[in-house]
């Protein structure tokens, strides 16, 4: 059984897309597509930069998912060939495009909504996010617990694999659980280079508008099985896959467990589409046995 993923925030790169615009096939129709519905920005900051910029959400998400969505594009498989899809963060927008569950035009007009919903919340409420290496999930979650209070929130954002975690919050309750997290014997704490405190309670402001955007886009019920971040679990249903999809702008990723999930199902390939290959390190770290395919 064969799942394709689709990666989120992270695996940005200047340089995006270059070769699918030399290859001027499929693909580079699609990148032409979307720059022109961003009055021609987008492209330059994909191929360009510089990285201060491509690292500003409202350009980052739409610039992860229109390249996700031209190699798919460009080298796109026959119907069937895959069984399962899931996407981390806004890779999960991909696999809905997939799963035709959305056209390409209703995806990127969400995910242009939600990149610019979430740098202004940004914006509005600073956060920032740390990732930790070499904890269990208990440990971390309880530091989290113990020390958030009014205006100092920190969350697990992202639950990326065994022992890989991504905290979201305010700063002063970010770094105050980095050094706790340290002291517990973390192998690593790094606080990472973000535009806002993603996938905690400091979205909450970008919930309202993103669900409005969302209620002008008809949601159709999947080809195949989509797994939804915030609940680790499949679904063909346009309605689920449409409430998930919301709750995962202030719910954690849960990663490790959709891969856990994917995995159980019997699927024994994964083909990872967009820039990089953040996915399949993770995935290879927890099931190395998978045989990773190219599209």
């Amino acid at each position: 059984m064969k799942a394709v993923l689709f990666p989120g925030q992270g695996s940005q790169k200047v340089g995006m897309g270059q070769e699918l615009l030399e290859s001027n096939g499929a693909g580079a129709d699609l990148l032409r597509q979307a720059d022109a519905i961003f009055d021609g920005q987008l492209l330059p900051v994909m191929l360009e930069g510089p990285m201060d910029v491509l690292t500003q959400t409202k350009w980052t998400q739409p610039a992860i998912f229109v390249h996700s969505m031209a190699l798919w594009r460009e080298y796109q498989p026959d119907d069937g060939f895959f069984s399962v899809t899931a996407g981390h963060s806004l890779g999960e927008y991909g696999s809905l495009v997939v799963a035709d569950v959305l056209s390409f035009e209703e995806a990127l007009y969400l995910v242009k909504k939600r990149g610019e919903l979430m740098q202004q919340a940004g914006e509005n409420q600073p956060g920032t996010m740390a990732a930790v290496l070499g904890l269990d999930d208990e440990t971390v979650e309880s530091i989290c617990t113990r020390i958030s209070r009014d205006n100092h929130h920190v969350v697990p954002a992202n639950y990326n694999s065994t022992g890989q975690i991504v905290l979201s919050g305010h700063i002063s309750a970010v770094h105050e659980a980095m050094e706790l997290l340290q002291s517990e014997g973390a192998k690593m704490v790094k606080e990472l280079t973000v535009s806002g405190a993603f996938h905690s309670p400091l979205m909450k402001s970008a919930e309202a508008e993103l669900a409005t955007a969302m209620d002008e886009v008809v949601f159709r019920p999947a080809n195949m099985d989509v797994f939804s971040n915030v609940t680790a679990t499949a679904s063909r249903d346009p309605e689920e896959l449409k409430a998930n999809l919301l709750s995962q702008l202030t719910g954690s990723v849960r990663w490790t467990q959709t891969m856990e999930a994917v995995h159980g199902l019997g699927v024994d390939s994964i083909t990872e589409c967009g820039p990089g290959v953040v996915l399949q390190k993770m995935w290879k770290r927890s099931y190395p046995e998978t045989t990773i395919e190219p599209l």
